[in-house]
């Protein structure tokens, strides 16, 4: 990608957006709208992003388009942001199951609201926008249904893969249970998604549930990918892709040297054999024809927000062509809008072929972008390779810049 522009063609593997909370009921079910009035009513929405005067990024088309060109971003992966229909806060979140069948039904109905508002909002650009289908997992049958929906009508970014922590009330995603979802999406080429803060458990409420939250939310994302691997779902499914997003990028390299290790001790190899290790890995581990850090390099990807620098220096042991950009727009913790100042921290002394790769690249061939579009983009809006090449001292990062820890963490270390 690039062979027509000399800018770099960036596509943000992570930004978030949604309707506004009366934006849903056009897309709500009918049969819905009167619970959906009543609903409304009395909802008091706890998030300033969702509410207040700059609400309209989740939703304003052409306010997007321009805020994100402004930045040198051309096209996007959208999950979601704002409230759907009967969920009591981001369902990015908060996807338990609900008090009664009624109010289950009533959330399944707000995520399908969802998925066809953001089909509405890609088909305002096309080519530029891969939004993400929201499922539950409460209703297998459905959601194989919602997803064939969500190909039919044009939700590249494929599907948004809920977690199933202790206390969800659903079987982890080791459990069989899944697999038509699997099979669903590696028939259809439909990446699925895990995105942090979406596999968490109830952190109870107490003065310090917040700050465990902060402290724990990645790992709990992370779990996935050993879920996911030693249960067999990616030898059974080759062709199936999984993206982790907004996870870190660091933890790939000492994570993957930890699951070889134990693939070789549950199978008892390397002088395992008959140990405990092996005990607990019989009948499991042998249908493993990979070792998991093989399947990462052939089906896993990540969406790495507002990455780090000392995170693109390990490029080479997480995989340069598994990296994908992301601005985590319009977050308060994400680059935007020092996205051209973040990409000169980042990548700085990065070859020009690799953060083609990393800025876009990547991004473009996992979720069909329409690359001779963005590459016209590019010549008006795309950052130079001259600019990107020129190193950000940690004197010139901005000071409202530093809400995005990439920055922080730069100023802080002086470099």
């Amino acid at each position: 990608m690039g062979a027509t522009t000399s800018n770099y063609v960036v596509i943000s593997a992570d930004c978030h957006g949604g309707a506004s909370l009366s934006g849903y009921k056009p897309f709500l079910a009918s049969r819905y709208h009167d619970d959906f009035d009543r609903w409304a009513e009395g909802f008091e929405n706890p998030y300033e992003d969702n509410t207040g005067p700059n609400s309209g990024r989740n939703w304003d088309s052409e306010t997007r388009l321009r805020e994100m060109e402004a930045d040198g971003v051309l096209a996007e992966v959208i999950f979601p942001n704002t409230i759907p229909p009967f969920f009591p806060k981001v369902s990015l979140v908060n996807q338990p199951p609900g008090a009664s069948e009624g109010d289950l039904a009533q959330r399944w109905a707000g995520l399908q609201a969802h998925n066809r508002w953001m089909a509405d909002f890609c088909a305002q650009a096309p080519g530029r926008r891969a939004g993400i289908a929201q499922i539950m997992l409460h209703d297998v049958d459905a959601a194989v249904a919602e997803i064939e929906w969500a190909k039919a009508n044009g939700l590249t970014g494929g599907i948004l893969l809920p977690g199933a922590p202790p206390g969800s009330g659903v079987p982890p995603l080791y459990a069989p249970d899944y697999e038509p979802i699997w099979q669903v999406c590696e028939d259809l080429g439909l990446p699925l998604n895990h995105h942090s803060g979406s596999a968490v458990p109830d952190m109870g409420p107490y003065p310090a549930a917040q700050m465990m939250f902060l402290l724990e939310v990645t790992w709990w994302a992370h779990r996935a990918l050993w879920h996911l691997i030693y249960s067999g779902v990616m030898e059974r499914h080759p062709d199936l892709q999984f993206v982790f997003t907004e996870q870190g990028t660091a933890w790939i390299p000492e994570e993957l040297t930890r699951l070889d290790y134990y693939r070789g001790r549950l199978s008892g190899t390397g002088g395992a054999g008959g140990s405990q290790e092996a005990k607990f890995g019989a009948g499991a581990v042998e249908q493993l024809s990979l070792s998991p850090s093989q399947y990462f390099a052939r089906q896993c990807h990540l969406g790495s927000s507002f990455i780090r620098r000392n995170e693109v220096g390990l490029r080479d042991a997480v995989g340069v062509d598994r990296i994908m950009w992301g601005s985590d727009y319009p977050h308060l913790e994400g680059c935007w809008p020092y996205t051209r100042e973040h990409l000169r921290m980042a990548f700085e002394g990065v070859p020009e072929g690799e953060i083609r790769q990393m800025v876009g690249g990547n991004a473009a061939e996992l979720y069909g972008f329409d690359v001779p579009l963005l590459e016209g983009l590019a010549d008006r809006h795309g950052p130079t390779v001259e600019e990107i090449a020129q190193p950000l001292p940690a004197e010139d990062i901005p000071d409202e810049a530093l809400r995005c820890p990439a920055f922080a963490a730069a100023r802080f270390l002086g470099k």
